[in-house]
């Protein structure tokens, strides 16, 4: 049996279609070369209440926060492909999280509309759930994942941990290298 690489790797290709695999890439490089982003999941509020929560995750303070990075586009692109199966989830915790903020402020009319240490006060209140631990995830990957996946926009994430994405690097490497001749 041939083992190479090329071999396990279409092996292990076996189980996803192709064509399902390029549409999804080509889809989030549409969304990130697009001017003004476009949602397929989310409609224009969910995506507001998903922002917001997002920011209290990893806030604007000190540097760029989930905002800045499009964690939200992010998250709505994984929706829509290699996460279509998360969409349930997504629904369902929305909707869990908006009973919750209800009940802590009758008089709101959206997660997005809370006032921050409001949305701070909703976030502890759901901290322990299975769909929080879900948003935080994605609202991590969106704010440091490569930003052909539709998130980390001008590279925010990377900057603010200073991350270098050459493409390539020289020796010495490190610290470790600079003495190697």
């Amino acid at each position: 049996m041939d083992s190479t690489r090329r071999h396990w790797l279409l092996g292990s290709l076996s189980s996803f279609s192709l064509s399902a695999i390029a549409a999804a890439r080509g889809h989030a490089h549409q969304a990130v070369t697009e001017k003004i982003p476009r949602l397929d999941f989310f409609t224009p509020e969910t995506a507001a209440d998903i922002s917001a929560l997002a920011s209290q995750i990893i806030p604007s303070a000190g540097g760029p926060g989930a905002t800045e990075a499009g964690a939200v586009y992010f998250i709505d692109r994984a929706l829509t492909t290699f996460e279509s199966e998360k969409q349930d989830a997504y629904r369902t915790g929305l909707r869990e999280i908006n009973e919750t903020r209800q009940k802590l402020f009758p008089e709101s009319a959206s997660i997005a509309s809370l006032a921050p240490d409001q949305q701070l006060a909703l976030v502890h209140a759901i901290e322990k759930s299975d769909f929080f631990e879900l948003l935080r995830i994605h609202t991590v990957l969106g704010f440091l994942g490569d930003p052909s996946y539709g998130g980390n926009r001008d590279k925010a994430g990377w900057k603010h941990i200073g991350f270098d994405d050459s493409m390539a690097f020289t020796p010495p490497f490190g610290y470790y290298d600079a003495g190697a001749q």
